[in-house]
């Protein structure tokens, strides 16, 4: 593996490391949250595609990944009703851990990567470092406080409902490899941008919320737009000339380094002291997961 696909492969741990923590900053419901995210990420691959003159794809493979702009679109909602329950910082690794399971397992075991017997050793030795590594990032001393209880097992609910959505926004592109990162990147948003909208206007109490007359919706394009980088340059990593669903999406779940960290430093989400070692060692087991991810032939 080249130090170049390795670098594509980290890029979306930026934006995706930075989305959550901008869409806990700006704030607002979740109906604005999804509409500012998916409408700043179609403006993102709007630019990209009149820049690199991307012609739009039909077909199957126009199919394929709107409907993994859906899948995405859909769990992500459900996350960010999760972080009104459990905070940015814990929900985070949670989906981490979830979506790397499933995506991991998806891109082994279906699409045949990590083939010899030792890549899957060293492959499945990594994934476990990163759960462990996970688990005590959400470590809490106290387990009386508000993150726990009934508010932490609906926000864990939420999260394993939304890894349908997200394993959809990670497998459906691979089965249309001849469209390339930047030729999905355009329906892809589409997905995400039509379900946004049906979103806010489905339901009474979206509507009564005027989403489109909130200020943060609008925003939260900011947030939508770092997480269009993120989308642009994973759909890149993951193709099987680059790096593969497998090793690409576990070098891109690394933003939960950001986005742990940001929502304690930046959202102000109060860690004690035991907290803080927990959350430190399972980020550091991570970072370490993620580095013997990356050279796995």
């Amino acid at each position: 593996m080249s130090i170049t696909n390795i670098l594509i492969g980290l890029c979306p741990m930026i934006g995706w490391g930075v989305f959550p923590v901008l869409t806990g900053y700006f704030g607002g419901k979740p109906v604005n949250q999804i509409i500012g995210a998916t409408y700043g990420t179609l403006i993102g691959a709007i630019v990209v595609a009149l820049f690199m003159r991307t012609p739009m794809i039909g077909g199957k493979e126009f199919l394929f990944t709107f409907l993994s702009g859906i899948g995405w679109a859909a769990g992500q909602i459900l996350v960010f009703y999760a972080f009104t329950e459990m905070g940015v910082s814990r929900t985070m690794p949670i989906s981490t851990g979830a979506q790397l399971i499933g995506a991991s397992l998806w891109g082994v075991l279906v699409l045949g990567e990590w083939s010899k017997t030792s890549s899957k050793f060293i492959g499945f030795f990594a994934i476990l470092l990163i759960i462990i590594g996970v688990y005590f990032t959400t470590y809490t001393e106290n387990k009386t406080k508000t993150a726990g209880g009934s508010k932490a097992f609906k926000g864990v609910l939420l999260v394993a409902c939304a890894e349908i959505g997200y394993l959809a926004y990670s497998a459906f592109p691979q089965a249309v490899p001849k469209a390339t990162g930047f030729e999905a990147f355009l329906p892809q948003a589409l997905g995400m941008a039509v379900t946004a909208t049906i979103f806010a206007l489905a339901t009474k109490k979206n509507r009564q919320s005027r989403p489109y007359r909130t200020k943060s919706s609008y925003t939260n394009i900011i947030a939508g737009l770092f997480f269009a980088f993120a989308a642009l340059t994973y759909l890149i990593s993951a193709r099987p000339s680059v790096n593969g669903l497998a090793t690409g999406f576990t070098l891109s779940q690394m933003n939960v380094i950001l986005a742990t960290l940001g929502g304690i430093y930046v959202l102000h989400e109060k860690k004690t002291h035991k907290e803080m070692i927990a959350v430190l060692a399972g980020l550091a087991l991570v970072v370490i997961a993620g580095i013997i991810t990356a050279f796995i032939k």
